[in-house]
């Protein structure tokens, strides 16, 4: 992926020299040629195209958006109810990802997600335990968790 970029780069910069006109609009008409022309030659690539996984990453970003303003507003309407009417609780949940690093991105945005909080991670990484601010069905919030954050996880970390 860093080579592409870096190629990406060389071609916007040859194609500013080749016109030269080292102007920002040059520069970027260069970039969006180099990415072309890296795109009709992503089979040749190990990892694919490079600007999937950026893709992939500002998809997460939105998501993680989403999510953080849905459940703020859960917490925002359990408080001001005047019935506290809410179910908190501690549950397992099993993981598919691999790495220390997509756990740990996993543990960091389900504690930026407020009304959650990761508590422990086992040893072998592959259980999370999360406390929950409102757990109707823990079946169901692992569903969400894994169809949501673990899903675009995966589609930035693995090719």
């Amino acid at each position: 992926m860093a080579m592409q970029l870096l190629l990406n780069l060389i071609l916007a910069f040859v194609w500013m020299l080749l016109h030269d006109d080292g102007s920002a609009s040059r520069f970027i008409a260069g970039y969006a040629l180099g990415a072309a022309i890296l795109f009709a030659l992503r089979r040749f690539w190990p990892g694919g195209f490079y600007l999937t996984r950026l893709w992939a990453f500002v998809k997460l970003l939105a998501l993680f958006a989403r999510e953080l303003v849905a459940s703020s507003f859960a917490v925002v309407r359990a408080v001001l109810s005047p019935k506290l009417d809410i179910r908190p609780g501690i549950f397992a949940y099993k993981t598919e990802l691999s790495s220390d690093w997509e756990v740990t991105v996993l543990s960091c945005l389900i504690c930026l997600t407020p009304g959650t909080l990761t508590l422990d991670v086992s040893p072998d990484g592959q259980t999370l335990y999360i406390h929950a601010m409102d757990i109707q069905d823990a079946d169901e919030l692992s569903r969400q968790i894994r169809g949501t954050f673990e899903k675009a996880i995966m589609e930035v970390t693995r090719p």
